[in-house]
């Protein structure tokens, strides 16, 4: 009897899906929002050349 509960219990706990959208509005589940693909932050300076962002003159590329 004691192996069938515990068989029971691992059954019901590895079924559970660990994969499920962790988003809510409100306390209920809905749908999450596509996420933003990353941009590269890189930016040019004014001959057009690759230089780091934040020196002066370099616009986002």
């Amino acid at each position: 009897m004691r192996f069938a509960f515990a068989a029971a219990v691992a059954v019901a706990l590895l079924s559970t899906p660990s994969f499920a959208a962790p988003c809510r509005d409100h306390g209920k589940f809905v749908k999450c929002p596509p996420k933003a693909p990353v941009k590269a932050a890189r930016c040019r300076d004014a001959k057009g050349k690759f230089a780091k962002c934040g020196s002066p003159g370099a616009k986002p590329a």
